[in-house]
């Protein structure tokens, strides 16, 4: 029996169970599946090293299917190997082939895209929303050239899929970085949804931008067996060649292979029923007829294992505090001027936090020296742990869910204002339960002088609405901070370190004043009392807690004492929190630098929760601002200086008192 004739009768057979699993379901994507058959066979049952039985060992090659609708074909051959599956690691099981029929039902482990935290731990982060597959190989890649292991990384794109700008950026980053260990396979069956897909995405042109690029790159016939093994054999061969040229395939397949009747336009995500299903699967028999004899068997590949997998010992975690930290740096000026820039406290709390832990990985995108993860460049005992990603923030956030997938501690920094390009990525990561931070730096109106284009306004009210949930770890399905001075910036990045989950950071660009000392402990979902009062509550967060701070001194000129919290988290101890606003008459002022839906919204909730009567009001950006000269002349255009806030409280407390 040749190698031929095995690939195409495991081929049809996959296809087979994947109409019969789509019909199953009243739902998903047969015909991207079948153009997807005899690549994915190779893979999964030949050139792939990897364990049915530990599918997610560190070590095992890799297969990100980057146009996750076809993931049937996927879930076929893993049904066919016994692949292990299920949420607890300590109690998986073999996927069977009656396990296919549960397709897309709400408990099953077979998403309709595909999912590692839904139970297939085969994969390494979810797709399905186009053009995030190959960035996430490249940060699959990324970690095993850390790591000094030769695992491969392949990677499935459709040809549709690969307009979308993402795919452009992460071609960039894979030449920039000289991955040779991922191997983009475009999948060029000529049909997007509604019609066939633009001629810029023909195959011609797609060797040709390649090709541009810098990758060598082959073309094949998807469905020959033949070709596909000697392409996958050639990556192999220069995969640990750091040195070498790249590879990409351009595989030329046909969707709906094998079914005629399924062929051509209208039947993307058209799964066959009844006769028509019959039909397919007849066709489909009829193939295997033409290209194998009828004795041909479908298990006649041995799957190569993984290398072993040795882990490293971890270093202990002693983090100096942050003075200590700054004396080490010959700082000690800096900490006798009272003021340093929370963005330039992250840097350093990053650097210091990367000596004593391995896993940590940082990632900018050309703005280092804004928001100084070049502290971390610079030193040469970390310089193999920093990813330039240049101005690509989509592909950066997808790199880093595949080094977090890879088990490394992702720290992502940019402007807080370019982290809005990279929202849907963001979104993805967390849904694959990605360990991953996610820093913005120059945030809030507090930037003045760059104006709205640069300003971060909307990103805590988006953020806000993954604490309102809870992740597969039953934890926030991420945390905002917001630091307010150098101490709390540099405690709660060491706090992002420890927890594993999502998080944003938010950092400013002025100096700000210190606030607090070593002594003060920050943990995520705490908040901290500053001044405590009796007749009324400010709430505020980052810059505006420097800004509340002042209006403090007009309060208590006009006899009214006042409480101030810093709300340094989303979310908070919502119980510790109304027990402080009772203490003051149930009066809460809320203060941002962003525009609502914020914090002021997070705290209306917490209040209205309750049950109890409060009285509360909002301050925060209600105008698209301009550029302004100085942060004061900026807080006084959006209604945020001192004697706003002052104002304001006065208001509340009795409107008589404001004229």
């Amino acid at each position: 029996m040749s190698f031929e004739a095995a690939v195409h009768a495991q081929a049809i057979e996959l296809g087979k169970l994947s109409l019969r699993m789509c019909a199953d379901s009243g739902s998903g994507h047969p015909t991207t599946a079948l153009s997807l058959s005899h690549l994915v066979t190779v893979l999964m049952f030949h050139s792939m090293r990897w364990s049915p039985e530990i599918p997610d060992y560190p070590t095992s090659d890799r297969l990100v299917l980057s146009e996750g609708h076809a993931v049937p074909i996927v879930y076929a051959a893993a049904a066919r190997l016994g692949v292990m599956v299920g949420k607890d690691p300590a109690n998986r099981r073999p996927l069977t082939e009656e396990d296919l029929s549960t397709l897309r039902e709400s408990d099953s482990v077979l998403d309709g895209h595909p999912n590692p935290r839904e139970g297939m731990p085969f994969f390494d982060a979810a797709t399905g929303s186009l053009g995030q597959g190959l960035s996430v190989a490249a940060g699959v890649g990324n970690a095993a050239r850390l790591d000094k292991t030769d695992r491969r990384v392949y990677c499935i794109i459709g040809d549709g899929e690969s307009r979308e700008g993402q795919i452009t950026e992460a071609l960039d980053y894979i030449m920039d970085h000289g991955l040779t260990n991922v191997l983009p396979i475009f999948n060029c069956n000529e049909y997007g949804q509604a019609d066939k897909v633009s001629q810029q995405q023909q195959p011609d042109r797609m060797v040709t931008r390649l090709q541009g690029m810098g990758f060598d790159v082959i073309t094949i016939d998807g469905h020959d067996p033949a070709q596909i093994l000697e392409a996958f054999e050639k990556f192999c061969a220069i995969s640990a060649d750091a040195s070498a040229t790249p590879i990409a395939i351009v595989a030329k397949t046909i969707k709906g292979w094998g079914a005629p009747s399924m062929q051509g336009g209208g039947w993307h995500g058209k799964p066959a029923k009844g006769g028509q299903l019959e039909r397919a699967i007849g066709e489909l028999s009829e193939r295997r007829a033409e290209l194998t004899s009828a004795l041909t068997s479908t298990d006649a590949f041995t799957i190569r294992p993984p290398e072993q997998w040795t882990p490293r010992p971890p270093k202990p975690a002693d983090l100096p505090t942050f003075s200590e930290m700054m004396r080490q740096r010959d700082m000690e000026t800096v900490l006798q001027t009272g003021r340093l820039a929370t963005r330039k406290a992250y840097g350093l709390a990053l650097q210091t936090l990367a000596h004593v832990h391995d896993n940590i990985v940082c990632l900018d995108a050309d703005v280092r020296n804004s928001t100084f993860a070049e502290y971390f460049e610079k030193d040469t005992a970390l310089a193999e742990r920093y990813f330039e990603c240049k101005i690509a923030e989509q592909n950066m956030v997808s790199v880093a869910a595949g080094l977090a997938a890879a088990g490394k501690v992702p720290f992502v920094s940019t402007f807080a204002k370019f982290v809005t390009r990279a929202y849907d990525q963001i979104e993805m990561a967390i849904n694959s339960g990605a360990n991953i931070k996610i820093i913005g730096s120059h945030a809030g109106v507090s930037l003045a002088a760059d104006g709205p284009s640069q300003m971060s306004l909307p990103d805590i009210a988006w953020f806000r609405s993954f604490a309102t949930m809870k992740d597969h770890r039953g934890n926030p399905g991420c945390y905002i901070l917001q630091p307010s001075d150098a101490y709390a910036a540099y405690a709660l990045t060491a706090a992002m370190a420890e927890y594993e989950g999502a998080c944003y950071m938010r950092t400013l660009r002025p100096e700000t004043e210190f606030i607090y000392s070593d002594d003060a402990v920050f943990n995520l979902g705490g908040f901290e009392v500053l001044t405590e009062g009796r007749d009324i509550l400010i709430v505020a967060s980052g810059y505006m807690v420097h800004e509340a701070n002042k209006a403090l001194d007009g309060l208590d000129r006009a006899g009214v004492s006042a409480t101030l919290v810093d709300l340094y988290s989303l979310p908070f101890d919502a119980e510790k929190l109304l027990d402080v606003a009772n203490a003051n008459n149930g009066y809460v002022v809320t203060v941002e630098d962003n525009y609502g839906a914020s914090i002021g919204s997070a705290v209306a909730d917490a209040l209205t929760e309750s049950g109890e009567g409060f009285t509360l009001h909002q301050m925060h950006v209600k105008r698209i601002p301009k550029s302004a000269r100085s942060e004061d002349a900026i807080m006084a255009q959006c209604g945020l200086s001192v004697d706003d806030i002052v104002s304001n409280c006065l208001k509340l407390l009795d409107p008589e008192m404001v004229a």
